[in-house]
């Protein structure tokens, strides 16, 4: 029998609903030792801008932005390993741009966030990972909106905008509000989905997007206006705490003009020394060192392209999605210092916004 021992990414996009060029899910090899290669759309569908793989089952689950719908794919596989999505039960509706999708590491249930109206919502997963129920959370409420004096001045209630959410292997899940400054602790109940359990108040517009789980439980958070770093710690009451806040640079100077540039992702290296985040604007990878008292700026460097929307670390590389100049570019991370040099290789991809390993 012949083993399939290829690296495999499928990529999230923009198609022309959204403005971008992309096709739909795509799929790429990207051993290590060889130049990524393209190995075509897996599934056409509607701007899929965010998508995730099951523990466990062959299915990949992809949320369309614009589409408003969220659908379940069956990982086929062919002569040459895997080879194309099929959709798998029914698509369901989401909120308004719903721009993240995350499953549960036990396989139950798949979350998604939406920006556009602010909602989250569990969709329950039966034993093959098809959806079966649909749920919404309770709506966020504006920590800021009684402590902070400034608040009155903006005319009108700021708009709840969920963006990503984090499922703990413990049981706990996290879902930023980048609208409201807050990231919301629950936890799941069978009969009525998410349970609200805590929260925790991050600074007035300061954005929180995305976050990434440290293998010691810490959780960090990066926001996408103020481009800082926030470690949040559990605390003995069962939620979490703020023990740390870095910016994800040492200096503006070193990102560029700081109005113009946001934060979009965070991702972690496997062991957790280092932190990458992409900077939008500026075009750049911040490089942060991690220890026990949190993130650290290191180094800011090109990130190959325009706009950073997403990146990957797997197997010693750093793959990065750029939105605006349609390529995802590969770097090799120094083991030692976590710094990456130039590109070493580059794929021209239609409007990509997520990577995703399949596994």
């Amino acid at each position: 029998m012949t083993v399939d021992t290829r690296t495999l990414f499928f990529t999230g996009c923009y198609t022309r609903d959204a403005g971008g060029t992309g096709e739909g899910i795509g799929l790429i090899d990207a051993s290590v030792g060889s130049s990524p290669e393209a190995l075509g759309v897996a599934a056409a569908t509607s701007s899929p801008s965010f998508v995730a793989t099951h523990p466990t089952a062959p299915v990949l689950y992809a949320v369309c932005e614009f589409a408003g719908t969220v659908q379940a794919y069956s990982i086929d596989g062919g002569a040459g390993g895997i080879a194309s999505l099929t959709p798998l039960g029914e698509s369901w509706s989401t909120g308004d741009s719903g721009c993240h999708v995350a499953v549960d590491p036990n396989g139950r249930f798949v979350l998604v966030t939406c920006y556009g109206d602010g909602q989250v919502l569990l969709f329950g997963l039966d034993p093959r990972g098809i959806m079966i129920s649909r749920t919404v959370a309770p709506k966020a409420l504006d920590p800021h909106a009684e402590k902070n004096p400034d608040y009155p001045a903006l005319g009108t209630a700021r708009q709840s905008r969920a963006h990503a959410s984090l499922v703990l292997p413990g049981g706990r899940i996290l879902t930023t509000d980048l609208g409201l400054d807050v990231v919301r602790v629950w936890h799941h109940d069978r009969l009525s989905g998410l349970v609200r359990s805590g929260a925790v108040t991050l600074p007035f517009e300061s954005g929180p997007r995305h976050l990434a789980l440290h293998p010691d439980g810490r959780v960090f958070v990066v926001t996408e206006y103020s481009r800082q770093v926030f470690t949040l710690s559990p605390n003995p009451d069962g939620g979490f705490e703020v023990t740390s806040v870095t910016p994800v640079a040492a200096g503006d100077a070193e990102v560029g003009t700081a109005p113009a540039d946001t934060c979009a992702h965070i991702e972690l290296s496997t062991d957790g020394r280092h932190a990458y985040v992409g900077i939008r604007g500026s075009n750049r990878i911040a490089v942060l060192a991690v220890d026990e008292a949190g993130a650290h700026p290191v180094a800011v460097m090109p990130s190959g392209g325009d706009w950073p929307r997403h990146h990957l670390v797997h197997d010693g590389m750093l793959h990065v999605a750029h939105e605006r100049s349609h390529e995802i570019t590969s770097f090799v991370i120094d083991g030692d210092t976590g710094l990456i040099g130039d590109p070493v290789a580059s794929l021209a991809t239609g409007s990509p916004t997520c990577i995703a390993l399949a596994r």
